[in-house]
């Protein structure tokens, strides 16, 4: 069996260096050899915790609210008052545009232009400040829960 770059891969070993390889959280790869260790892994419910109060997790929750909470304020009062000036200013929401298109629908079109301006801007914020330091921490995860060497940072 070859890699991608065409070296021979041993299929007993995983990689490690990719962080998308999911082998041991799959339960894949790991050794039949079943040796005592010296330690009992801790309780899962420990780690969970210890990851939860390290600064890289603060760091990523912290990222999230930062654009999470302006985001949905933004997008929550546009919507109310898409809604508000459709109830209440009737005459102002018909006025045409051009032809057929008046405001309404100008700003009905305007809710689903924003909807997906939204869903874009949040997918590129995740892919840009979280992915990447919420992978390290899911790592970070699997080693404590394993019992193997390595930490939160």
């Amino acid at each position: 069996m070859c890699s991608s770059d065409g070296r021979p891969r041993d299929a007993r070993t995983p990689r490690y260096d990719d962080p998308w390889y999911d082998a041991l959280a799959a339960g894949w790869g790991e050794s039949d050899v079943t040796e005592a260790p010296d330690t009992a892994p801790p309780a899962a419910a420990d780690v969970y915790l210890e990851v939860q109060r390290s600064a890289a997790f603060q760091e990523v929750r912290s990222r999230y609210r930062r654009f999470v909470v302006p985001a949905a304020a933004g997008f929550l009062s546009w919507y109310v008052a898409y809604v508000v000036a459709a109830t209440s200013a009737p005459d102002l929401m018909a006025r045409p545009v051009a032809g057929a298109v008046n405001v309404a629908m100008l700003a009905g079109l305007g809710q689903f232009l924003s909807t997906f301006l939204l869903t874009w801007a949040y997918a590129r914020h995740a892919r840009l400040r979280r992915d990447r330091a919420a992978l390290e921490l899911r790592w970070d995860t699997q080693e404590l829960t394993r019992g193997t060497k390595g930490g939160v940072a």
